[in-house]
């Protein structure tokens, strides 16, 4: 037994002569309303599930029209194979009709058949119409220029009439209103549904199916489309015919007993349809009711249109053939974070409108990436958000901003990929902007509160952020995420922190995800600073390491322990000890948010933990600027020499300023001019430097381990140990190591043990330095007191002795200062 409610329909076939105008769907009056519905039941046959389908052509106030399909029951059969559905109406008169359609060779076939009504009932007759939302006429027939025709049943077997209709596929999507006529006692009679109403079904458009979300093509060949949404009162399929419109060709009312399963709305129809764009109108209770008429983006959209809702069509397709992808390890990355206009917007670029401010432009500099020497860039958010708020702040996160960008972003990616360097993309999923079609189609479940904060510990919302995820790795090969605002990603129902949260779990053990990188950075965007918290990682976490940044600018501006900074040369053994190591430790001077490096030393802010060395803002005092120069150089020394993963920030390379303003906004685009200038060249020689420096010496600096105990040593400035509690205490020195066995065993090794001083302080500080080991002598590589272009070297400059087997080192104030041991080539 099925339990059964009704809908009603538009009386267009009435008694006696149907008139044309009563088929018109006029400005001025509604045909049709819904009304209560009362439950009933049916005995069904085994194997089939009936559909009570009824259509309302309303006009609503946009002066649209839609079809309404109202149904009772449960799903109508659809079997993808021969696209047939079947619905069972029950008469007035206690019968039963029974409707089947299927596509077959570009033809729509309708079978129908009727149990018996009354006794001698072998003349009955089927009254039909044909109606679209998208005119505001029937469809015209040829075989009736009123568009009502008139079909006789015939005796199929006993106890069964019967009767076949057939329409081109090019007419489809429409819905067949009908009514039977017959004679009894002599008397002409109509006969309707059980509810008094037209019977009613649509061609063309289908129950379809609840899975997958968003829109997807079947086997079939038919387009699926399929949303969620618990709290939705009705939910609206609106579908273009031009991107051009403002408003929909077709609107398809969606049936919640035809059409729902759970809290997934759905519906399907023929890909052959002339559609070209689509959207949802969602009615909520206690909605604004402006939001009714609005039509909404599809979240699960991959391909997004000019008025930004979904594109019917399959994402494009790209020719991966011949990519190499990097696989690069985590330890062996160095990043470049930057945002995908602003890095080639600018004139100076020297590229096209066309060109300049996309993935192609990004990819076109291609040599500034290698002269660095960074194999990774970290793209700012890419998805579309709110222009009044910036990137930080989705509207969307399946798919790049609009159609256009989506060839060139794989072109990107491709390219960059087979010179060695992985993309790497920022993600924001715990909060929207208001913009963001979530906040109309179901608050409730999607969000937390009222600051558009999604609940990462809802099911629906963990589908959304998985799903999306996947769909950049497999559609655009990205090669990891950082994922902005991580520790909200850790909150339940409540707000509270979970130490198991579902949300990270299911990232690291998914089979797609589990294999890209995966970086927290807690930075809120809401709120506009860091949450200290303790990341659950499961060994597969990598995070923005916070503590690396404030350590080292408080230790460049004299303010913190000399024990911090050593903390975090040494791979943050306090936050990545516990199952992880260095290589999950991404390390950052300046960020994409606050000051850039220029504006760091050159003006004081305490939220910033900035210095200006002497004097806020521009200045032309010679000795201010020495210090500002050698600051940089000191930034950029201690990110390169410290274990973990260096990542710099765009624009830090030619001296980027903002003028102080920590506001994102201020942000200037790349000035490529810029990389003329003195500071530029000697930075960015500088930078290539370390960076080949990093990779050379991978066996200290480039570690996936800590550093054993035995392969470190700290010193003072007479090789006594630190002071590390003395807040007075400006100097830290240390050794590293190589390992006993592998030089043993490398006897054409040239090089050895590594020794850095750091001087924070005002004054210099002459420093011993250990003994070398044996057959090997001390080398400069790096003192960044020095004048451009001694300050660094690749060969190695000698250091004088003060004795014997003990030599010392001036290390200048705001300094420091790298040596190598190096095998005597004369030995």
């Amino acid at each position: 037994m099925i339990s059964l409610s009704s809908a009603t329909q538009p009386s267009c076939l009435t008694h006696g002569t149907i008139k044309v105008s009563k088929l018109i769907i006029a400005d001025s009056c509604k045909y049709g309303r819904r009304v209560a519905q009362t439950p009933g039941r049916i005995n069904v046959e085994q194997n089939l599930v009936f559909g009570l389908v009824a259509k309302n052509m309303i006009k609503d106030s946009c002066h649209t029209r839609r079809i309404s399909v109202l149904a009772a029951s449960t799903f109508p059969v659809i079997q993808p194979a021969n696209k047939l559905s079947t619905y069972l109406f029950r008469t007035e008169k206690g019968g039963h009709v029974k409707v089947i359609t299927e596509l077959k060779n570009d033809k729509y076939r309708v079978n129908l058949e009727v149990s018996p009504l009354h006794e001698n009932d072998d003349d009955v007759i089927m009254s039909w119409g044909i109606f679209r939302s998208d005119s505001s006429s029937l469809i015209p027939l040829e075989s009736s220029d009123s568009g009502i025709s008139e079909t006789p049943f015939v005796n199929k077997s006993l106890n069964k009439l019967s009767t076949e209709l057939e329409f081109n596929a090019s007419l489809a999507p429409f819905y067949v209103s009908f009514l039977l006529k017959s004679h009894f006692g002599g008397e002409k009679i109509e006969i309707r549904s059980h509810r008094r109403t037209n019977f009613c079904f649509p061609v063309g458009i289908r129950s379809g199916s609840p899975a997958p979300l968003g829109l997807s093509y079947s086997a079939d060949g038919s387009i699926n489309f399929a949303l969620f949404s618990r709290n939705a009162k009705s939910v609206v399929l609106c579908l273009f015919e031009n991107k051009s419109k403002e408003n929909p060709a077709l609107e398809i009312d969606l049936d919640p007993y035809v059409n729902r399963s759970g809290d997934i709305w759905h519906a399907s129809m023929d890909s052959d349809m002339n559609f070209v764009s689509y959207g949802y109108r969602i009615r909520n209770s206690g909605q604004d009711e402006s939001y009714e008429h609005q039509v909404l983006l599809d979240p699960y959209a991959k391909v997004i249109g000019e008025k930004f809702i979904g594109e019917i069509c399959k994402q494009p397709t790209f020719d991966w053939s011949d990519e190499i992808r990097p696989c690069l390890p985590m330890e062996k990355l160095m990043v470049y974070r930057l945002n995908v206009t602003d890095f080639t917007k600018d004139p100076s670029s020297n590229l096209t409108n066309e060109v300049g401010g996309t993935f192609l432009g990004v990819s076109e500099k291609l040599d500034h990436f290698k002269n660095l020497g960074v194999n990774a860039i970290l793209l700012e958010p890419i998805v579309p958000y709110d222009k009044q708020v910036g990137p930080y702040f989705p509207s969307h996160f399946f798919s790049p901003r609009n159609p256009l960008t989506i060839q060139s972003l794989k072109e990107m990616v491709k390219r960059l990929h087979a010179n060695g360097i992985e993309v790497l993309m920022e993600v924001v999923l715990t909060h929207t902007s208001q913009t963001a079609s979530l906040t109309k189609i179901d608050r409730p479940s999607y969000y937390l509160s009222t600051k558009n904060e999604l609940n990462c510990a809802h099911p629906v919302v963990q589908q959304l952020i998985l799903d999306s995820l996947r769909n950049w790795v497999i559609e655009y090969h990205i090669d990891g995420f950082c994922f902005i605002n991580a520790s909200s990603m850790l909150r339940g129902f409540n707000g509270e922190i979970l130490s198991r949260p579902p949300l990270i779990e299911a990232i690291s053990f998914d089979p797609i995800l589990s294999n890209t990188k995966l970086i927290a950075d807690s930075f809120d965007p809401i709120q506009k600073s860091t949450k200290e918290i303790q990341f659950p990682h499961w060994k597969r976490w990598a995070e923005m390491n916070t503590e690396f940044f404030r350590d080292t600018r408080n230790y460049l501006r004299g303010e913190t322990l000399v024990s911090n900074l050593a903390t975090r040369i040494c791979g943050s053994g306090d936050i990545f000890l516990n199952g992880r190591g260095p290589a999950f430790c991404f390390n950052f001077v300046s960020r994409n948010h606050g000051l850039t490096l220029v504006d760091s030393v050159s003006f004081s802010n305490t939220s910033e933990l900035s210095w200006n060395c002497g004097e806020e803002g521009a200045t032309k005092r010679k000795s201010v600027l020495e210090t500002r120069l050698k600051q940089i150089r000191n930034y950029l020394f201690i990110l390169y020499i410290s274990l973990g993963v260096p990542v710099l920030n765009i624009g830090d390379e030619c001296g980027q300023s903002s003028g102080g303003s920590v506001n994102r906004s201020d942000r200037k685009p790349f000035n490529w001019n810029a990389l003329q200038t003195g500071f530029a060249i000697q930075t960015t020689e500088f930078i290539s430097f370390l960076s080949a420096l990093k990779i050379r010496r991978s066996d200290l600096l480039q570690r996936r381990e800590f550093l054993k105990v035995e392969n470190i040593d700290w010193y003072g400035t007479n090789l006594s140990l630190p002071n590390w509690e003395d807040p007075t205490s400006k100097f830290l020195a240390v050794s590293l190591k190589v390992e006993k066995e592998i030089n043993r065993d490398d006897e054409n090794m040239l090089d050895g043990d590594m020794f850095a001083a750091f001087n924070g302080g005002d004054e210099a500080v002459t420093a011993t330095v250990p003994p070398p080991p044996a057959d090997m002598a001390w080398v400069r590589l790096v003192d960044t007191s020095l004048p451009f272009p001694g300050f660094f070297s690749v060969t190695g400059d000698s250091i004088p002795e003060m004795m014997p087997g003990a030599p010392a080192y001036e290390v200048a104030s705001h300094s420091c200062v790298l040596l190598e041991a190096r095998r005597r080539i004369d030995s």
